[in-house]
């Protein structure tokens, strides 16, 4: 597993910092700095507390967290949210209820996100006229499952 050093700025200090609840977790945990009351199939953006200097060559990728989604219906409008590395502002979580009927409460505190760190390539493009053939070649949208 890479290792990286992550710099982080505490913007709301009252929080409790990110870190991986458990051994072995890829994301660390994001926190809602606000408690707020997300009416059904509504969205707001919600702030962390944090901002991070992500190193050159490396991405946050910014997922749901999967209880919210079973229980309340809860996930993000963007989802993974891509934070790039020359990005220092204060991280925030498009929040989106998809329950057709309930709100949902968020409480500040409320674990709202997982941050993920991965490494990233840079592509080089190369303009061809025809793409050498593939396993699926068009095939696409379900087409391995048959």
């Amino acid at each position: 597993m890479a290792r990286l050093s992550l710099p982080i700025q505490l913007l709301d200090p009252d929080l409790p910092v990110p870190r991986y609840a458990n051994p072995g977790d890829a994301g660390l945990d994001l926190y809602a700095r606000q408690s707020i009351m997300l009416p059904a199939h509504a969205r707001a953006l919600m702030p962390t507390g944090i901002a991070v200097a992500i190193p050159e060559g490396w991405v946050g990728l910014v997922h749901p967290r999967s209880g919210w989604a079973l229980r309340h219906g809860l996930t993000h409008a963007n989802s993974p949210g891509t934070i790039d590395a020359g990005y220092r502002g204060e991280i925030r979580v498009p929040l989106l209820n998809t329950d057709p009927t309930r709100s949902i409460r968020i409480r500040r505190g409320d674990r709202i996100g997982q941050l993920l760190l991965q490494e990233v390539a840079r592509a080089e493009l190369k303009i061809v006229d025809r793409l050498p053939d593939g396993e699926r070649n068009q095939d696409g949208f379900g087409s391995s499952g048959r």
